[in-house]
């Protein structure tokens, strides 16, 4: 398979990734028994690429008293060069606690061995609002112009999600500041929380500790409640330790999220060698726990993807693939120039290839109808794609693709826009329907949605579909929306179709590429 994925473990959220002496580290919570949870350690994988990868000895193991429970998700910040781990330790008690690792030998470029501190636990939840079970996953750590070290610790008081900000002078005595960083009423616990600087002007990622003009600034959390990835574009206002969202309707948790689909506990980390920001998260399992104990593993890392300010809209990011998953293409390229699809049309895209593995990049024209973005920030396009099926016929679409498709579309994904008039004119939606994905019982069926921003002067809306077996990773209009889906089709043939169920004719070019498998060695 192309996508970065564990045979039997358990891989959950991303922990620490860095670029250290020449690699690129990818810590992870494991269970390294079962495919279920449990046992949660972290486990160490170190790339070239970012691509091909190879399997160290655990990281962490639950083997004091304060994670007995389990070493459960944190961070890596550079210190004076060198690499240290913030975690959280669960004790028996289920009470949750911040600590920190070293590595044993900081000049074993593979730092396959970590050393946790003797006066660990190092941070104790706040002495009070904060229950002692939602207090976890510290971020990076940024300097701030006193010269203190900063990091942020989610939680939850009553139903407030909070990032708790405190402060060091030597990265081990930590100082709990009086007011989080930032709070949001209602939104619940706030996990894996991840604050990093992003400009204002281009595609470059900033070190974390960068503000100052041309600077913004992405507080990102995963919601337990709803398990999405929520974030806000805003300013840091270092002064008094705050994050000032752009827009108050798009603050964190109540706005947007990284991805619309299946995709939560995200980290990203600063690349200083080819200056991006690079953002990993989890795809959960969709099946059953009964299939996951058949199957010996259970969970995938998405394909890695640098993140950056849309430069359009400035409230919003942008998310691609990294430049390296095109070597996964294989040589065997396959395009059809620009068509119209009248309404009603279904056409195969005969590739010579089978389907399981393949990046798509699909280009629409839309003529003679202006594009607009939403009437209100808030319109929800999960909702809007549960109440439409690719047979709906509406003015405009829906338009798009259907991959894994079986023989006679008993089982397909369709993955497509479909465009909603409004008073300014048409607004995109971009829908991922898994609702016919898979002739099995027990696995998940939905359809995943989020509507699009574009500007006065688009015609053209844009997918790109990385479709590997189980996993479809799709990236609208050059990331701006993006939606991960999981599906078990039971073809053994799938097909590959352009559609277009509207009643104007759309505009329609296709090029796609057969992937290589990324490699995966055990060291």
């Amino acid at each position: 398979m192309c996508m970065f994925f564990f045979l039997f473990p358990v891989p959950k959220d991303p922990n620490g990734p860095m670029l250290y002496k020449g690699l690129y580290h990818l810590f992870f919570q494991y269970n390294p028994t079962a495919p279920v949870f449990g046992n949660i350690s972290w486990g160490h994988a170190v790339s070239k690429d970012l691509i091909n990868w190879s399997f160290l000895d655990l990281a962490l193991q639950r083997d004091k008293p304060y994670d007995q429970n389990g070493a459960f998700s944190g961070s890596i910040t550079f210190v004076k060069g060198v690499p240290v781990i913030l975690y959280t330790g669960s004790a028996l008690n289920l009470d949750q606690s911040q600590n920190e690792a070293v590595p044993a030998n900081i000049s074993d470029p593979l730092v396959r061995t970590w050393k946790k501190l003797e006066r660990n636990p190092i941070i104790f939840p706040p002495p009070s609002g904060v229950r002692t079970v939602d207090f976890r996953d510290p971020t990076t750590a940024w300097i701030g112009a006193d010269g203190l070290w900063r990091i942020l610790v989610g939680a939850k008081k009553n139903a407030t999600g909070a990032a708790i900000l405190y402060t060091s002078k030597d990265f081990v005595h930590w100082d709990l500041v009086d007011n989080p960083l930032h709070e949001v009423a209602g939104t619940g616990m706030w996990e894996c929380p991840d604050f990093y600087p992003v400009s204002s002007f281009g595609t470059k990622g900033l070190e974390d500790s960068v503000r100052g003009s041309g600077v913004k600034h992405v507080l990102k959390v995963s919601l337990d409640n709803t398990r999405q990835d929520a974030y806000a574009v805003g300013t840091y206002d270092a002064a008094a330790d705050k994050f000032i969202p752009n827009v108050p309707e798009l603050d964190t948790g109540i706005g947007l999220v990284y991805d619309y689909g299946v995709f939560y506990a995200s980290k990203t980390f600063y690349d200083p060698e080819k200056q991006r920001r690079v953002l990993w998260g989890w795809v959960t399992e969709k099946d059953s726990v009964e299939a996951d104990i058949a199957k010996g593993w259970a969970g995938v890392q998405a394909l890695p993807r640098q993140i950056w300010l849309d430069e359009t809209h400035q409230n919003g990011v942008r998310q691609w693939p990294l430049a390296e998953v095109y070597k996964l293409r294989r040589r065997d390229y396959h395009s059809q120039a620009y068509r119209k699809l009248q309404g009603g049309a279904l056409q195969e895209i005969h590739s010579g290839r089978k389907k399981f593995q393949l990046d798509i990049e699909v280009t629409f024209t839309v003529r003679n109808h202006k594009l607009v973005t939403l009437d209100s920030i808030m319109e929800d396009g999960q909702t809007s794609c549960l109440g439409r099926t690719t047979a709906s016929r509406e003015a405009i679409g829906p338009f798009g693709l259907m991959v894994l498709a079986s023989d006679y579309l008993q089982e397909h994904t369709a993955i497509y826009f479909a465009l909603l008039r409004s008073k300014s004119g048409w607004k995109p939606l971009a829908c991922s329907d898994i609702r016919r994905s898979s002739l099995q019982p027990n696995v998940t069926k939905t359809a995943y949605g989020g509507f699009v921003n574009v500007t006065s002067t688009e015609q053209q809306l844009t997918m790109r579909v990385i479709v590997d077996h189980s996993i479809i990773e799709t990236f609208f209009q050059g990331g701006r929306t993006c939606i991960t889906s999981r599906v078990y089709p039971t073809s053994g043939s799938p097909r590959l179709f352009l559609f277009n169920n509207g009643s104007a004719p759309i505009g329609a070019s296709i090029a796609l590429w057969g992937m290589k498998n990324a490699t995966f060695t055990l060291s």
